[in-house]
C-alpha cells in the first residue's frame, strides 16, 4: 500500500480516525492524504463548539451565502491544516472537496489512486439499529478500494445495561 486517504469530518471522533488512519499507513511506509468533503450546508448549522486535532472553532456557519462559502472553505482547511500539525508529518497531504460525501470520497480515493480508504463509523441518526453511518455503508457497498472503517462509538459499559 503506498497511499492511504483518510476522511475526516468535524465530529470529535476524527482524531481517533486520523491518528489510527496515520498509524497504519506510517507501518505500511504508505503516503497519508487527509480529505474533508464540504456538502451539506445543514451540517455546519450547529451552535456547538469543536476542539479536534488542536482545531478550535464553531459549526455554526450559517445562512449559508457566497462569502460565507468561502468563509467555510477556510475554515475546513485550518481543520485539515491543524490535523495535519496534530499528527507530525509535514509529508501528508491535504485535500479539500465539495459534494455528496460518499460520492466525493470514491471519486477523490479513485483519482488519487488510493491504495486504502480510512474512514469513521459514527452514526447521526438516532436509530441504534444502525451499525455504521449512511455514508460509510455507501462507501463499503461502492467502494472497489479496501476501506478500513474505524470504530467510533463509544463503548457500552456493562453497569450501564
Amino acid at each position: 500500500m503506498k497511499k492511504v486517504l483518510i476522511a475526516l469530518d468535524f465530529d470529535p471522533s476524527a482524531q481517533k480516525v486520523a491518528e489510527s488512519g496515520f498509524s497504519i499507513a506510517k507501518a505500511m511506509n504508505a503516503e497519508v492524504i487527509l480529505l474533508h468533503i464540504l456538502s451539506d450546508p445543514a451540517y455546519y448549522s450547529s451552535t456547538e463548539h469543536i476542539t479536534i486535532m488542536g482545531f478550535a472553532g464553531s459549526k455554526n456557519i450559517l445562512p449559508l451565502k457566497s462569502d460565507n462559502i468561502d468563509e467555510l472553505k477556510k475554515t475546513a482547511q485550518k481543520f485539515l491544516d491543524k490535523s495535519k500539525e496534530h499528527l507530525g508529518d509535514k509529508t501528508i497531504k491535504t485535500l479539500l472537496k465539495e459534494g455528496e460525501f460518499s460520492e466525493s470520497i470514491l471519486t477523490s480515493a479513485q483519482d488519487l489512486h488510493a491504495d486504502l480508504i480510512v474512514m469513521g463509523s459514527h452514526s447521526r441518526k438516532v436509530s441504534s439499529r444502525m451499525v455504521m453511518g449512511s455514508v460509510t455503508r455507501k462507501v463499503l457497498q461502492r467502494s472497489s478500494i479496501p476501506l478500513l472503517i474505524i470504530p467510533t462509538k463509544k463503548a457500552i459499559k456493562k453497569d450501564s445495561l
